[in-house]
């Protein structure tokens, strides 16, 4: 089990951070993700695994005044 965005989620350990953001249905292009504290770099999304207990934040921009 894993916390997203404060809510705890099964069925995402051991899959990419890319995998994991297609699943979620987020834009790739329009969010940041962090894990433990560390931000990920869109380039490792792909590399980059999710593992048990990890907390993980996914931030989306939003543009507007």
């Amino acid at each position: 089990m894993i916390r997203l965005n404060g809510d705890s989620v099964s069925g995402c350990e051991g899959i990419t951070v890319e995998e994991l953001v297609n699943k979620q249905n987020f834009n790739k292009s329009r969010i940041a993700v962090e894990i433990n504290g560390t931000i990920i770099p869109k380039m490792d999304y792909e590399t980059t695994q999710i593992r048990e207990n990890d907390v993980v934040e996914v931030v989306s921009f939003v543009g507007g005044g």
